[in-house]
């Protein structure tokens, strides 16, 4: 999700496909090729983060297990920072 005025990027990644520390479980068969993958996922997000916030933007990561509710208030309380920020 992108708040544009705010510059704020949202992301909710899957636990699997970008390698949960809590969630992650190597997979069994063609364990290589994914495991690869995975990597190439966390590296392409960690450049993502970093090219944005170059740009001047806010990243808010979260973890699809997290509770939507808590993920719905930090987002508001960041959107309400950077607006007042702005201000």
């Amino acid at each position: 999700m992108v708040f544009r005025p705010v510059k704020l990027a949202v992301f909710i990644d899957g636990c699997y496909w970008h390698g949960c520390p809590e969630h992650y479980v190597p997979p069994k068969t063609n364990s290589g090729y994914w495991s690869d993958k995975v990597a190439r996922n966390m590296t392409r997000d960690a450049d993502t983060n970093q090219r944005l916030k170059e740009a001047g933007w806010t990243v808010l990561r979260f973890w699809e297990h997290e509770s939507p509710d808590d993920c719905a208030l930090a987002i508001v309380d960041t959107v309400s920072h950077l607006r007042a920020d702005r201000g």
